[in-house]
């Protein structure tokens, strides 16, 4: 922030500033947790049926782009103390407008996922209460979530820890039960090895065309992981926790990613999936482990449970930092007792009771209809945080020449999938996101001018 903003919006008085009450397990945790929802759980049937077996490799690919836009983060982040969110590491190196940009996509990609994920575990918890109406449901969902988060912010770094932990257990537990199985057995049939992963056509039957498709589908999967991003301004000695975060995301994709599908294209032919439900539970009912559908709803609903949990709090924030910054109303920008964002909390939640609107409407269909707009905002933000570490090392800041390769092929990476989700979206989705974009902008104008 320049002096002159300084000057224009001073920060919070002292007593009313975001505490640093996340320690670094929360973080660890939630950059686990991130980047595992239904992306993979649900996600990896469309993946997998797109490219065949080498969606291994499509994920491998995915995680290590990821890694370089984390890595750049990590850095950042190391080197200022007085940033919230990782808008205040764009904003002082790509300008105020980038920082004004990134922030309103971001809070609006995440207000909308949050909406869809609600009504998502609505669904789930129907599974078990069917007799109770969808949309009452969604409501008793985003009630205990808002609850949640007005509370200080170590309820929600706990909370989130054991959703996360839920589902990173439950990852670990299938994927060493799944390789004993390759190679003991299973029903009277003996251990496939990792035949299947070529007797169907081989790595790539659809060729390259379906590798790229589901390299689309991968990206978003891993939407989520920069959200660590968003708690340097609540997490103790952010220089290191970070940093330790973002570098740990390679290990983290290869453990919680790259192993289960490739013990799931491993276990079962891959041209058995594709079904509609997910692959854990083809796999779990091929090898006769019973209730597998309370088994895998359960953890579907902790999944969703979580990325609600995750996206209020990242709208809240980002929020918050946006009224600091003068991006929005100062109004936004007032604590609690507790030291929560209360207002940007209760506004971000409202878009909660408009998924319930929808749920009471949509008979079911919630989630398809608020996820029509692709995530073109996750892309957009990783392709910012790594153009910003970049200019940062232009800005006299010394980066290593290797992860200033690192970014620099990211960024191409993220552009070619940029351009095939264009191609491969409908086109009224296009034209919804590029309205955003233009109102964004737009706002952006009429605060601070054209040259602003």
């Amino acid at each position: 922030m320049t002096m002159e903003d300084a000057r224009k919006h001073p920060p919070a008085r002292p007593g009313q500033e975001l505490e640093r009450q996340l320690k670094p397990r929360h973080v660890i945790m939630m950059a686990l947790g991130g980047a595992i929802g239904a992306g993979l759980f649900r996600g990896s049937d469309t993946s997998i049926s797109q490219t065949g077996p080498g969606a291994v490799f499509a994920y491998l690919l995915g995680g290590v782009i990821l890694l370089m836009v984390m890595q750049g983060l990590g850095e950042m982040a190391a080197r200022r103390r007085d940033a919230r969110t990782f808008r205040d590491l764009v904003s002082p190196v790509l300008g105020p407008f980038m920082g004004h940009f990134v922030g309103w996509m971001y809070w609006l990609d995440w207000v909308l996922v949050m909406a869809a994920e609600t009504a998502a575990a609505a669904g789930f918890l129907s599974y078990w209460f069917s007799s109770v109406p969808i949309w009452l449901l969604a409501l008793i969902v985003s009630v205990a979530m808002t609850v949640i988060n007005l509370f200080q912010v170590r309820v929600y770094g706990e909370t989130e820890y054991w959703l996360a932990f839920i589902k990173i257990a439950v990852l670990a537990l299938f994927v060493i039960f799944g390789l004993i199985l390759l190679f003991t057995g299973f029903g009277g049939h003996p251990g496939p090895g990792f035949h299947h992963l070529t007797d169907q056509g081989g790595w790539f039957p659809h060729g390259w065309h379906g590798f790229l498709a589901s390299l689309l589908v991968v990206m978003f999967s891993f939407g989520g992981t920069e959200m660590i991003g968003m708690t340097l301004g609540e997490t103790e000695d952010p220089e290191r926790t970070i940093p330790r975060a973002a570098r740990g995301v390679i290990v983290r994709i290869l453990l919680f990613y790259v192993l289960p599908i490739l013990v799931i294209v491993s276990l079962v032919p891959w041209n058995q999936l594709g079904k509609g439900d997910s692959p854990f539970v083809a796999v779990f009912q091929s090898v006769g482990v019973p209730y597998v559908p309370d088994l895998m709803n359960f953890v579907m609903l902790t999944a969703v449970l979580s990325a609600t949990n995750s996206g209020m709090y990242a709208a809240s924030r980002m929020l918050y930092n946006q009224a600091l910054r003068g991006q929005a109303p100062r109004w936004f920008a007032h604590l609690s007792s507790r030291n929560v964002p209360v207002r940007a909390l209760l506004t971000s939640t409202v878009f909660l009771y408009v998924g319930v609107i929808v749920a009471f409407f949509a008979k079911g269909h919630t989630f398809d209809y608020l996820m029509t707009i692709p995530g073109y905002s996750v892309i957009l933000v990783w392709i910012t945080l790594a153009w910003a570490y970049l200019r940062s090392g232009r800005a006299g800041v010394p980066i290593r020449p290797g992860l200033r390769w690192g970014a620099g092929l990211a960024i191409l990476a993220l552009a070619l999938i940029f351009i095939g989700v264009i191609a491969t979206t409908p086109v009224w989705g296009t034209a919804v996101v590029a309205l955003v974009v233009v109102v964004i902008c737009l706002g952006y104008v009429a605060a601070h001018g054209v040259n602003g």
